[in-house]
C-alpha cells in the first residue's frame, strides 16, 4: 500500500514542489487548496507521473469547519496519513490600525486555528500507528516582532512554538513534527497573499529548492528546519540584541523592501 500524504495549499509554491517531491518518493496525495482550476491543473499533470490515483479536496481552510470537514471525507474513505504538510498561508501588509480586519482574521484562522486542528485531528491515528510526520510552514519571521506585518509575525511565531512543545511531546511514539521556516522565496506570496510589490532582490530562494530542503529535515526528524545560512543568522539575529531594536530594524527593513505609494 502507498503511503499517504497531505499537502495544504498545494497549488502554488512550496505546496506544490513538496507534493511533487513525495509524488515521486512513491506517495499516492490528497492535495489541499481553495483554487479549483488549479488544483485540476496539478492533478493532471501529477497523473502523468505516478500510478497512484491522488486526490482533490477544494477546500478553503479559512472557515470555520474547514479541517473537520476534510478528516471527516477522509475517515469516509477509511484513509490514514502517513505525512501532514500544513503549507497555506498568506500575509498582510500594513501598519495594524489600517489593514483590514477580515483578511487578519482569515490569516489568524489559516495559520494558527486551521494548521492545529489538522494536528489534532490527524495525530491521535499517526500515534495510533506508531509512525507519522507533521510537516508545519511557518517562517523566519517567526524568530522577531514584524512591525508592518504584526499578525503575520505573531502566527508564524505561533506555529513554531507549537511545532516545538508537540515535537517533545511526541518522542517515542514514532511521530515526528518539522516547522519549515523559509525566508523570502520566489511564489506568489508577494503578489497574490500580501498584495503589495517588493524590491528586494538579494536572498530570495527558490521554492523547490526550499521544498527539498523541507523534505530531507523532515525525513531525518529535525524539528526546526531554516533553509539557507543567511536565513539562521537573520533568524537568530535577535538574540544579540534589545527586541525593541529587533523590531525597529525590521520596521526600516519592510519599508524600504516594499513599493509603498
Amino acid at each position: 500500500m502507498a503511503k499517504l500524504g497531505m499537502i495544504t495549499g498545494a497549488a502554488n509554491g512550496i505546496g506544490y514542489e513538496i507534493s511533487k517531491l513525495l509524488l515521486l518518493d512513491s506517495y499516492q496525495l490528497i492535495l489541499v487548496d481553495k483554487d479549483p482550476e488549479k488544483l485540476q491543473e496539478v492533478k493532471t499533470e501529477f497523473s502523468k507521473l505516478s500510478e497512484f490515483e491522488n486526490r482533490i479536496l477544494v477546500k478553503d481552510l479559512n472557515l470555520p469547519n474547514a479541517a473537520h470537514e476534510i478528516f471527516q471525507e477522509l475517515s469516509d474513505l477509511d484513509l490514514s496519513l502517513d505525512v501532514l504538510v500544513n503549507n497555506a498561508g498568506f500575509g498582510v501588509f500594513g501598519t495594524f490600525s489600517n489593514t483590514n480586519w477580515k483578511d487578519e482574521r482569515d490569516m489568524i484562522h489559516l495559520h494558527v486555528l486551521s494548521a492545529t486542528h489538522l494536528c489534532k485531528l490527524f495525530l491521535p491515528q499517526m500515534i495510533k500507528c506508531g509512525k507519522g510526520k507533521i510537516l508545519n510552514v511557518a517562517s523566519i519571521a517567526a524568530f522577531q516582532p514584524g512591525p508592518l506585518m504584526s499578525v503575520y509575525y505573531a502566527t508564524k511565531a505561533y506555529l513554531v512554538s507549537f511545532s516545538i512543545a508537540l515535537a517533545n511531546e511526541l518522542k517515542g511514539t514514532g511521530v515526528s513534527v518539522t516547522v519549515l521556516c523559509p525566508g523570502i522565496t520566489k511564489t506568489k506570496f508577494q503578489q497574490t497573499n500580501c498584495k503589495i510589490g517588493t524590491r528586494r532582490n538579494w536572498n530570495i530562494t527558490s521554492s523547490s529548492s526550499v521544498a527539498k530542503y523541507a523534505i530531507k529535515a523532515m525525513n531525518k526528524n529535525k524539528v526546526l528546519a531554516i533553509p539557507g545560512l543567511i536565513n539562521r543568522f537573520l533568524a537568530n539575529f535577535h538574540r544579540f540584541i534589545p527586541v525593541r531594536t529587533a523590531a525597529s530594524i525590521v520596521r526600516k527593513l519592510q519599508e524600504r523592501n516594499r513599493k509603498i505609494d
